[in-house]
C-alpha cells in the first residue's frame, strides 16, 4: 500500500512536470508575448510554492500546481532559445537576388520523384565567410548526385518559403504551414535549381558519413537483384531509404492507410530492436544490453534520425535501461519521457512536425487502447499474430484518426483490413530483405534465393495496395475538419481511456510489455 502511494506521488510529480513543459512549448508555439514573458509563470510558480511552505496544514496538490507553472515557464524559455524565430541571413538585399554561395550538405539527400532536396548549411556568401546556423533548402535535379558532407558552390536566387494549399479546389483545400515546418529545422530560405559545382567531400561527421555509405552500399546490393518499385519499398522498410516510390504509388498507400510502412517507422525499428536484442542474448546481460544500445543509436543515425525513429529509438533505449537496472519497463512512462527528451532537444516539433505528432499518437493509442479492447477479440486466432496485429491496428487507428482528418481530411475506409493483410508479412519481408542485402556483399548468386522470397512478399504487398486502392470507396475525403473538433475527440478519448485507468487505481495505465508493434 505504501509503495503504491509512493509510485502515485512520483507519477503525479512527473505528470506535473511533463504537462507544464509541453504546455509551455505549445503556448509559445502559437503566441510570442516577448523575450522575458517566460519569467511570469516561473515567478507565479515560486509564489505558489512559498504559499505552500507558509501553510500550517500543507496541501500537496499545491506543490503540483507550483511545479506545473515552473515548467510552463521553462517550456516557453526552451522554445525561445530554439532559434525558431531567428533569421540568420536576414539581409533582405540577398533575397530575390542571384547570389554566389558555398555550403555543406548537412543531411542525407532526399530523393523525390522529379528532383532532389538538399539541406545546406551556408558557410560563405560571395567572399564573406559566415558562422551562420541558417540552413537553406536547395531543390536540384537528380544529376549530378551529391551526398552528405559534400561542400558545393551554389549560384542561384534565394527565395522565402511559402505556405501552400493541399488541393486546387478551394473548398477542399487545406493550407499547410510550410514556412513553420521548415523553420523548425532553421530553414528560412529556399533556392530552386541553382547552378551547382562540387568542391570537396568529407566535410561532415565521420561516423554519419560511414553509416550513410554503408546504407547506400546495402541499398545498391538490393537493387542488383530486386527490381523497382519493390527495391525502393524494401529500402524504406529496412533502412529508411529516402527514395521516392512515385507520387501515384504513394497516393495508393495513403488511400489504404499503409503510408507508414513506405518509410522506416516505429513499427519497423521495434522489429529491428527486438532482433538486435535477440542476436546478442547469448552474451552476458550487461554486455548484450550495451551492444544493443549502441546498435540502436547507430541504426537511428544511419536511417536519418527522423522524429519517428528518434522516438522509437529512445523508447527502445529506455527499455534496455530498465532491464539493466532490474526495473520493470513501464511503457507509458517511457513514451512520455521519450517525447520529453525529443522536445528538450527541439521543442518546435510539437506543433510543426506532423511526423512527430502522428508517431506519438500512434504509439500512445497502441499502449492505452490495446489492453482495453483485446478481450473483445477472443474469437480471433493467435496464429501468425493475427489477433495481435488486428488489436494493434484498431488501437492505433482510434488514436491517430482525428489528427489525420485534421491534417489531410482523408479517411481510409479499408485501412484496418489492408493493414491486417499486410503487416503480418512485414517482419518476414524485412528479415529476407536484410539477408538479401547482406549476402549481396559476398555474392549475387548467394543473395538470389533470399531475393526471390523477398520479391514474392513485396509483390504480394504491392498487389494488395493496388487492388484496394482502386476500389471506389477505398478512401473518403472530408473537406473540413476543424481544430476544435479534433481537440474535442482527443479530450473524449482522454476521459474514456485515461479516466478509466485512474478510477481503477492505475493512473498511468502501466502494462509491463507492449503488445503489437504498429508504431
Amino acid at each position: 500500500m505504501t509503495y503504491d502511494i509512493i509510485v502515485r506521488m512520483k507519477d503525479s510529480f512527473l505528470l506535473s512536470i511533463l504537462i507544464g513543459f509541453v504546455g509551455g512549448i505549445f503556448f509559445r508555439s502559437l503566441f510570442n508575448l516577448g523575450t522575458y514573458f517566460f519569467l511570469l509563470p516561473i515567478l507565479i510558480g515560486w509564489a505558489v510554492f512559498i504559499f505552500y511552505l507558509l501553510q500550517s496544514e500543507r496541501n500537496k496538490n499545491i506543490v503540483f500546481v507550483s511545479l506545473f507553472l515552473l515548467f510552463v515557464g521553462l517550456g516557453i524559455f526552451r522554445f525561445d532559445i530554439s532559434g525558431f524565430d531567428k533569421d540568420y541571413l536576414s539581409d533582405e538585399l540577398i533575397v530575390r537576388e542571384r547570389v554566389l554561395a558555398k555550403g555543406i550538405i548537412i543531411e542525407e539527400p532526399d530523393i523525390r520523384e522529379n528532383n532532389t532536396h538538399l539541406n545546406i548549411r551556408i558557410s560563405e556568401i560571395g567572399q564573406i565567410k559566415t558562422k551562420s546556423k541558417e540552413n537553406v533548402l536547395i531543390i536540384v535535379n537528380h544529376y549530378p548526385q551529391y551526398k552528405y558532407g559534400d561542400l558545393i558552390e551554389l549560384n542561384g536566387v534565394l527565395a522565402r518559403p511559402e505556405n501552400f494549399k493541399s488541393s486546387e479546389n478551394e473548398k477542399e483545400s487545406r493550407e499547410f504551414d510550410y514556412i513553420s515546418y521548415l523553420a523548425k529545422d532553421n530553414i528560412h530560405y529556399q533556392m530552386f535549381y541553382p547552378k551547382t559545382k562540387f568542391i570537396s567531400d568529407g566535410n561532415g561527421n565521420v561516423i554519419k558519413e560511414k553509416l550513410f555509405a554503408l546504407k547506400n552500399s546495402f541499398i545498391f546490393q538490393i537493387k542488383k537483384v530486386i527490381p523497382e518499385p519493390h527495391a525502393s519499398l524494401l529500402g524504406g522498410l529496412i533502412v529508411g531509404a529516402k527514395e521516392s516510390l512515385g507520387k501515384e504509388l504513394q497516393d495508393d498507400f495513403r488511400k489504404v492507410g499503409l503510408i507508414h510502412i513506405v518509410v522506416l517507422s516505429g513499427y519497423n525499428i521495434t522489429i529491428i530492436a527486438d532482433s538486435l536484442m535477440g542476436v546478442f542474448s547469448f552474451l552476458p546481460q550487461i554486455f548484450s544490453l550495451s551492444v544493443g544500445a549502441i546498435s540502436i543509436i547507430l541504426f537511428a543515425i544511419m536511417t536519418g534520425a527522423s522524429a519517428t525513429i528518434v522516438r522509437a529509438s529512445v523508447m527502445a533505449l529506455l527499455v534496455l535501461l530498465a532491464r539493466a537496472t532490474g526495473r520493470v519497463s513501464e511503457i507509458t512512462r517511457s513514451l512520455f519521457i521519450a517525447g520529453f527528451l525529443m522536445l528538450l532537444h527541439n521543442p518546435t516539433i510539437l506543433v510543426f512536425d506532423p511526423s512527430f505528432q502522428l508517431s506519438f499518437m500512434t504509439t500512445l493509442g497502441l499502449i492505452v487502447v490495446s489492453p482495453k479492447i483485446e478481450k473483445y477479440f477472443g474469437f480471433m486466432t493467435e496464429r501468425f499474430n493475427l489477433k495481435e496485429s488486428l488489436v494493434a491496428v484498431i488501437s492505433t487507428q482510434i488514436f491517430v484518426l482525428p489528427l489525420l482528418l485534421y491534417m489531410m481530411g482523408d479517411l481510409s475506409v479499408m485501412s484496418v483490413f489492408v493493414n491486417l493483410l499486410v503487416l503480418v508479412f512485414i517482419p518476414a519481408t524485412m528479415l529476407f530483405g536484410f539477408l538479401t542485402g547482406v549476402f549481396g556483399f559476398f555474392s549475387t548468386i548467394l543473395a538470389m534465393p533470399f531475393a526471390y522470397i523477398t520479391y514474392g512478399l513485396l509483390a504480394y504487398e504491392l498487389k494488395i495496395v493496388d487492388i484496394f486502392s482502386n476500389l471506389p470507396f477505398a478512401s473518403v475525403h472530408i473537406s473540413y475538419f476543424p481544430l476544435w473538433l479534433m481537440l474535442f475527440f482527443y479530450l473524449l478519448l482522454f476521459f474514456v481511456f485515461f479516466f478509466s485507468n485512474i478510477t481503477s487505481g492505475n493512473p498511468t495505465g502501466r502494462p509491463t510489455q507492449l503488445k503489437g508493434k504498429a508504431s
